[in-house]
């Protein structure tokens, strides 16, 4: 019975060991950032958004962030220092509704006690049509709060130590470069309108008697805007927000015409720029009437994600002020688009399937 006694005392000495060991290792590495920044030498694989994020936000060094869904992962964060002076960190979301970026803020003004100097913020309008609660992903509450007692399932985490703490060491070519996180995995050759045209589908043409008025999305955009966006806004009148309408491609307005959105779009785009352009600390950027980018599908890898080129070409636009609405321009605007979108020819897009533009920033 001793020896028995002896043995089983071992054995859970052994395995408390390794519990202290392995819990040791992600507390030293740390590759979700929930201690501390990263350390110097190790080879950080940086792809999980949702658990990343937040330590991100606490910990690194920055005075700016970019956030957003997937139109802000292509670009470089590095363009933000060069251009503005701006050490910005890249805090993406794919597919993000306004509660995933009002998440994400309620951590970066949290860890920055004196506010960010500005906010880049990708505006899918679409999304804020969504419930104000809605997010994109479950949020993993031990990685988002400051309880440290329920970082067990953080760290003794089997997928934590094995693919971001040993596959690293393992590989370390596989190492996430800094200044271009959560960058899409499309090369160069994806970028063409053979590819995008190959895997999009229309949407149905509804009837014309099935156009939605201006009115139709805008209490779930006001509740959205009252909720997830405007307050962090108002409390942070130090911190300029750059919030910009993303150039999706014309087969996305191929997409609202046929589905008979135009109007409710519009109605859409107009009450969010009216409320947010009543705000001193707000720039408001439309890239959505860049006839020379959306009308080029070679500038996309499908009909929405554009080009790193176009990427640089909207902070470019952040530092000179080009593209913004203005209280006395916004409408005008609106309205030079609703006509470009509503007369254009989009059986001409399938004539020349493999048409050979160049893609924006290489003429």
């Amino acid at each position: 019975m001793k020896t028995y006694r002896r043995w089983l005392a071992g054995f859970l000495g052994l395995v408390l060991a390794g519990l202290l060991a392995a819990g040791a290792l992600v507390v030293w590495v740390d590759p979700f950032f929930q201690y501390h920044k990263p350390l110097s030498w190790f080879p950080y694989l940086v792809d999980n958004q949702v658990n990343q994020n937040p330590g991100l936000a606490r910990h690194m060094d920055y005075d700016a962030v970019l956030i957003g869904s997937s139109m802000t992962a292509s670009f470089n964060t590095d363009w933000f220092d060069e251009l503005m002076g701006l050490t910005t960190q890249k805090l993406s979301y794919n597919g993000s509704y306004p509660k995933d970026l009002a998440n994400i803020m309620e951590l970066v003004f949290d860890a920055k006690k004196d506010g960010v100097r500005a906010v880049f913020m990708a505006a899918d309008q679409s999304t804020f049509s969504a419930d104000p609660e809605e997010t994109k992903f479950p949020v993993t509450d031990y990685l988002y709060d400051r309880n440290v007692f329920n970082d067990v399932a953080y760290l003794f985490n089997k997928d934590v130590i094995l693919d971001y703490i040993l596959r690293p060491l393992a590989d370390p070519g596989d190492a996430s470069d800094w200044s271009e996180l959560y960058r899409p995995w499309w090369t160069d050759e994806y970028y063409t309108k053979a590819n995008v045209l190959m895997y999009y589908e229309p949407m149905e043409e509804l009837p014309a008697s099935e156009e939605k008025p201006a009115d139709y999305f805008l209490e779930a955009v006001e509740k959205n805007l009252s909720r997830n966006i405007c307050p962090y806004i108002e409390a942070h009148p130090e911190t300029e927000f750059y919030i910009f309408y993303p150039p999706y491609s014309i087969l996305f307005w191929n997409d609202v015409v046929r589905d008979r959105e135009l109007e409710a779009v519009f109605g859409r785009l107009e009450y969010m720029t009216e409320r947010l352009l009543a705000y001193d600390n707000v720039q408001v950027y439309c890239f959505l009437d860049e006839t020379g980018i959306i009308g080029n599908l070679n500038n996309y890898a499908d009909y929405m994600h554009y080009h790193k080129n176009v990427c640089r070409y909207l902070t470019e636009c952040f530092a000179d002020g080009c593209g913004r609405l203005e209280k006395d321009n916004y409408r005008e605007r609106f309205a030079a688009l609703k006509e470009f979108v509503q007369n254009y020819d989009y059986e001409s897009i399938w004539d020349d399937w493999y048409d050979a533009a160049p893609r924006f920033g290489t003429e």
